[in-house]
């Protein structure tokens, strides 16, 4: 039987939650943090977490001992007052330290696309049914090819063609359309055009691209094609960050399979369209997942 709501019940409720702050509604969020290694780093930052009355639901740490570098990933659940937690945070960790906080789950990308399918395909698929923990605001594609594919999962497909307009120009559009989605991350799933520097500064570290080879292997175009002229017994992918270096980005997975003198070129290309959208996909559920951080031009994954 439902009862009605009266001013007595609201009282008892703020009440209670008074009493009981674990009533509240908890929150997730992840906790990164890059520093200079020294000793009892964690400690440091695992009691200020207790001090907030944090719970730390997994906790993982790195040290690269080459650049004297701490990396340490925390997820915690409870009740924040972020601007204290990052002060206390700042108080206690040494000069010279990055920190970020968070909220943990699902997180904006948007997909740009020109021609190819398969890339494109696999993320609408895991992330309509579940495979991705991921909203996908919008995917953009400088052709029309791909445009039933995307409205069929109820996503948005823009056209911005680069018709007539400067890679300069182009860029411009790609960025201003992007930008009005507000994405946390832009996928490019088998996006065809070269970047320019002004479109890689306005999204730092948060482009993601796949790759038609094992990275640093065959750069550019055609690398299957370069393969098959090199007769390689491997053929891979790779997912990387962009930067302004052309396919010289942080790596962030990477994946090969076998093959043999009886492939031909489009035989590595059929094959290989399957590594490819493999290794997007478990490089993208590592980034949504704020488990990739980029240092230099490395990338530390917790």
């Amino acid at each position: 039987m439902l009862r009605p709501v009266t001013p007595d019940s609201i009282d008892t409720a703020n009440t209670l939650n008074r009493i009981f702050p674990a009533m509240q509604s908890l929150q997730r969020k992840v906790l990164r943090t890059i520093c200079p290694d020294q000793k009892g780093l964690i400690a440091r930052i695992t009691n200020i977490c207790y001090k907030h009355e944090l719970n730390i639901v997994q906790n993982n740490e790195f040290v690269d001992h080459r650049t004297g570098r701490f990396f340490m990933r925390t997820e915690l659940e409870g009740i924040f007052n972020d601007s204290t937690l990052l002060a206390d945070l700042d108080s206690a960790l040494p000069e010279g330290s990055v920190r970020e906080l968070n909220p943990a789950g699902r997180r904006r990308v948007v997909i740009l696309v020109t021609k190819e399918a398969h890339c494109l395909g696999d993320l609408l698929m895991k992330a309509n049914y579940g495979g991705l923990d991921v909203e996908i605001a919008a995917v953009i594609g400088n052709h029309e090819t791909l445009r039933s594919l995307v409205e069929r999962f109820e996503i948005p497909f823009e056209l911005v063609s680069h018709e007539g307009l400067t890679r300069e120009e182009h860029d411009t559009k790609m960025a201003d359309a992007i930008d009005a989605h507000q994405p946390d991350y832009v996928v490019l799933a088998k996006y065809m055009r070269v970047l320019t520097p002004g479109f890689v500064a306005r999204f730092p570290n948060k482009i993601i691209n796949i790759h038609h080879s094992f990275l640093p292997a065959f750069i550019g175009a055609r690398p299957y094609h370069q393969a098959y002229e090199r007769g390689v017994k491997i053929i891979g992918a790779t997912a990387h960050y962009v930067n302004d270096n052309l396919d010289e980005g942080p790596i962030i997975m990477q994946d090969v399979i076998h093959v043999d003198h009886t492939y031909t070129a489009e035989d590595m290309m059929r094959a290989g369209r399957d590594v490819e959208k493999n290794v997007l996909s478990r490089a993208l559920y590592q980034v949504l997942a704020q488990r990739v951080f980029v240092y230099g031009n490395r990338t530390i994954i917790l």
